[in-house]
């Protein structure tokens, strides 16, 4: 977790290619059919204005286009990557200064990645009483090879570079041409103060490493310098290739690509200490002119995950409170009071969820998150083959008061497909809550230790714009606390040996619809 860079960019998790098609458009040409091009617009976090990102070629004569020109784009799951593309008809090729207006469609580029197979398709519009047709886009990941190569290998009779005892060897890999098949290795001597020794070198190359899978290779170390000075040199030392295996490391695309769904699921705080939510001092108040930290914390993340699941239903929770009409004490109440089904449709849904509570339970005590890190846990453990994986936002004001119980919940939990993201709104002193984000120390209790990281611990003030800008704020807020997920999926693929289904089955361009004459 780094609280000094939030504000900072972060380093893309990949590149992502989009391809663009179009069906049914607007026929606007009196002698032939339109001529169209699609432009593409990204929108800047900080002041929320529109830059023209690139354009297509221009196709002639068509309403169905699938162009040919690809859009580039540096992918970052922890942000709101907007995306508008314009849809117009060119006339002239030489003169695209006033072209026709054919349609536009607005999507986040998760929303694109999130789409089944990776790819979406939506209605253009913008001009007034016509149907526009349609924009498909399809997501690809650019990536370079993704095969790690793990190798054993042992040295023997090295030249001896250390005066009082025997050298401490390292090698050092080297790719000396583009296409990586020539691997020079090098042979050192440690030195503690920097100024290693060279023992001598070796050629070989990826096929004949792999080789080793069947049979053992030995390397003579030559070192140049020697061989030339000393008639009767033969080597200085030998090192031997014991094994060689080949991995393929899959990416968090290629499981979301493969149909993994985000199960994003909210509980947020309803303890006293918040304050009467009636009060303009209270974290949890309705001003109508602003959104409360909890509010735009839950809109922050939620807004982002969304666009993984597909059915954008959400459970959410409220913990804390004394719910009408007995005044029971819940510490895992539904926000929309169905104890049946705890489901909201959409982020909206959950802020009118949790709005509606505000109105109708009273705040109470005491600060628990066993029981609503559980109750997700149960959900998670019934899935385990990598289809689902579950996140988890608690939003909290004040001190944990079952900590030796979540501790104990987060342990258990983290052997399953699960994150949780804590975020503390308000001026509370945070302390024990870093003890349950595991980065520096891993979680324990009762002698067991979390097996994966699955917490992320971050307290909402160190990521408000000074200037008032929630947008800014929120979009802070989301890129640091979301940047782990990826990671934390991947970890527990990893060590269940998942590996990401492939994408359905499509045409590399959609079906062409028939040209109307």
């Amino acid at each position: 977790m780094s609280l000094g860079g939030a504000s900072e960019r972060s380093v893309p998790a990949t590149k992502i290619e989009i391809t663009v098609s179009c069906r049914n458009l607007l026929d606007l040409d009196t002698f032939s059919k339109s001529d169209p091009m699609v432009v593409l617009y990204t929108q800047s976090r900080a002041s929320q204005e529109w830059r023209e990102f690139g354009r297509t070629e221009v196709i002639d004569n068509t309403l169905n286009p699938d162009f040919v020109r690809k859009f580039v784009l540096d992918y970052f799951f922890e942000e709101k990557q907007n995306l508008r593309f314009d849809v117009y008809n060119v006339d002239s090729k030489t003169n695209i200064s006033k072209p026709d207006f054919l349609g536009q469609a607005f999507l986040a580029l998760g929303e694109v990645i999130g789409g089944q197979g990776s790819r979406v398709e939506r209605p253009l519009t913008g001009v007034p009483g016509k149907k526009c047709g349609t924009i498909l886009l399809t997501a690809e990941e650019l990536s370079n090879c993704r095969d790690i190569a793990t190798m054993q290998l042992c040295a023997n009779k090295l030249d001896k570079k250390d005066f009082f005892g025997k050298s401490d060897p390292f090698l050092v890999f080297y790719r000396s041409n583009e296409d990586g098949t020539t691997v020079k290795i090098d042979v050192y001597d440690w030195d503690r103060n920097g100024s290693h020794d060279f023992i001598g070198e070796f050629t070989t190359s990826y096929r004949e490493l792999s080789k080793a899978q069947n049979q053992f290779t030995v390397y003579e170390v030559l070192n140049p310098r020697k061989k030339c000075k000393k008639k009767k040199y033969v080597n200085s030392g030998t090192v031997t290739l014991l094994s060689f295996s080949v991995d393929s490391e899959f990416t968090f695309v290629d499981y979301i690509k493969g149909g993994t769904q985000l199960n994003f699921t909210v509980a947020i705080d309803f303890t006293a200490s918040n304050g009467n939510p009636l009060q303009p001092t209270s974290l949890h108040y309705m001003s109508p002119y602003q959104l409360s930290a909890y509010a735009m914390a839950l809109k922050a993340v939620g807004e982002i995950i969304q666009d993984y699941d597909s059915d954008k239903l959400f459970p959410a929770y409220g913990f804390g409170a004394k719910l009408p009409p007995e005044g029971r004490i819940s510490h895992q109440f539904p926000l929309n009071n169905n104890d049946e089904d705890p489901n909201c449709v959409g982020i909206e849904g959950v802020l009118e969820s949790y709005f509606q509570s505000l109105r109708t339970v009273q705040l109470y005590g005491p600060t628990y998150f066993a029981p609503v890190i559980n109750q997700v846990a149960r959900a998670a453990a019934k899935i385990s083959d990598g289809s689902q994986y579950y996140v988890l936002l608690i939003i909290t004001d004040g001190v944990i008061s079952d900590m030796t119980q979540t501790k104990e919940a987060i342990v258990s939990a983290s052997s399953l497909p699960m994150s949780i993201i804590i975020v503390g709104v308000g001026p509370a002193m945070f302390e024990a809550m870093e003890e349950l984000d595991g980065d520096d120390v891993r979680v324990s209790s009762r002698g067991r230790y979390a097996e994966r990281d699955i917490v992320q611990f971050v307290p909402f003030r160190d990521y408000v714009d000074r200037s008032g800008n929630q947008v800014l704020s929120m979009a802070r807020l989301a890129k640091d606390v979301l940047a782990e997920i990826p990671e934390q999926l991947l970890s527990y693929m990893r060590t269940r040996d998942i590996q990401p289904r492939p994408p359905p089955a499509a045409n590399s361009s959609p079906t062409p619809a028939p040209e109307q004459l």
